[in-house]
């Protein structure tokens, strides 16, 4: 982070010394700030217009929803020709700090789907316009004092950024091989001995935020590593989980010689019964893949006594997008009651929605009953007094390296 932050300082300072005569101040129109525009305006001017989006486009469903849906509907409701590109956060911060060292004028990209890593270094590149969310109209079915919306990995969002998903880690296991699933860490360290070979974690995303998790377990409080980074903290209760996992790690999935690269795989050796347990950072993905046919119909999910990480996925928009107006005019879009919904249906992407399901209108009591009636995974309801804040951005990035080199190369 610290690299990331002293290039992007010194592309800003030669930037500045080399005047404001450059081409990077002549923006392409539509990239004026439109803060100034009433909302009325800025949907006229950005009707007929393009927005170029990048995205993760792991999963068939996600890309179908914003393909078959999102795509025709922004077109048809606003005039919008959205593009999607591939491409997460590395690959999101990377393109534009390349732009930022060219001295680019405008982006070639708009808007992006981001998390709490990738918010974490635009904010340090001073790469994000806003702050827009307030400007939005359905930003009124947004509950802003609920911390894990406003919250973005214990940054502010304050208007940077708007939530587009929210999901909580769950657990799933098989139900016909595990009749009582461990809840507590003493619960999974001797369900692990008992049943060698059968549990396993991911060594990317999914897997990092389940050791965070287990972190917060360990301190036996789930407000432990709430606020900024905390170095004695975090020595303290890591030194407590690799001692745990190099413990148990002979009793993991190959012997823990080696970890999937993915939940992907994870769910294919679930399926295929040489794992009896897989997870998912989204508390309702084991009804979507059990709707796909990934996993297997005797898939439950659950979640740890100790608590599992929840948090909201965003959307933001490059600083100097050439298409501010249009992203703002997408995102609206994308918040809204009937995309939102739309959304949380297992049949489409079973993510959880941004949106306080008290606000909405009347109208919408149907498709919200619907959302209660989950067959293979927890009500959010049920989980949510379970549910811990994403800790800041540092303990992921430490946990990515000493899980490395206290666990893989032990």
């Amino acid at each position: 982070m610290t690299k990331i932050k002293n290039i992007s300082t010194l592309c800003c300072i030669l930037a500045f010394l080399s005047g404001c005569g450059s081409s990077a101040s002549e923006k392409h129109p539509l990239a004026q700030d439109p803060a100034p525009l009433t909302w009325e305006e800025k949907t006229t001017q950005a009707k007929g217009s393009t927005v170029q989006m990048m995205m993760w486009q792991g999963d068939p469903f996600i890309n179908a929803y914003m393909s078959d849906y999102v795509v025709p509907k922004v077109k048809e409701e606003l005039g919008i020709t959205l593009n999607i590109s591939s491409g997460q956060g590395p690959q999101v911060v990377s393109s534009i700090l390349a732009e930022q060292q060219a001295n680019v004028a405008t982006s070639d990209i708009d808007m992006m789907w981001i998390n709490g890593e990738t918010f974490f270094q635009l904010k340090q590149m001073d790469a994000l316009h806003g702050p827009f969310t307030n400007d939005l109209p359905n930003s009124k079915y947004i509950n802003w004092n609920n911390p894990f919306i406003s919250q973005d990995f214990q940054q502010p969002t304050d208007g940077y950024e708007c939530p587009w998903g929210n999901v909580q880690m769950c657990l799933i296991y098989n139900s016909e091989k595990v009749a009582s699933p461990p809840k507590t860490l003493a619960e999974l360290e001797a369900w692990v001995k008992v049943n060698p070979g059968k549990f396993t974690f991911s060594s990317d995303f999914t897997g990092m935020t389940f050791l965070k998790s287990l972190l917060v377990n360990m301190a036996g409080n789930k407000a432990a590593l709430d606020g900024g980074f905390n170095e004695a903290m975090y020595m303290e209760l890591s030194r407590e989980l690799w001692a745990y996992l190099n413990r148990i790690k002979p009793y993991f999935w190959r012997e823990g010689n080696t970890f999937p690269a993915s939940v992907a795989p994870m769910h294919q050796l679930f399926s295929n019964g040489e794992l009896w347990f897989t997870m998912s950072n989204n508390d309702g993905e084991v009804e979507n893949k059990v709707i796909q046919g990934v996993l297997p119909p005797q898939s439950r999910a659950y979640v740890l006594e100790g608590g599992t990480i929840q948090n909201s996925h965003y959307l933001g928009i490059v600083e100097n997008a050439k298409n501010a107006a249009g992203a703002e005019a997408v995102i609206n879009f994308m918040i809204s009651p009937d995309a939102q919904l739309k959304k949380a249906d297992p049949n489409v992407w079973g993510d959880g929605t941004v949106l306080d399901l008290s606000l909405l209108p009347v109208a919408y009591e149907n498709e919200i009953a619907k959302l209660n009636n989950r067959q293979y995974a927890p009500s959010r309801d049920s989980i949510a007094p379970y549910a811990i804040q994403e800790p800041a951005p540092e303990y992921m990035i430490r946990l990515y390296e000493d899980f490395r080199t206290y666990v893989i190369e032990e």
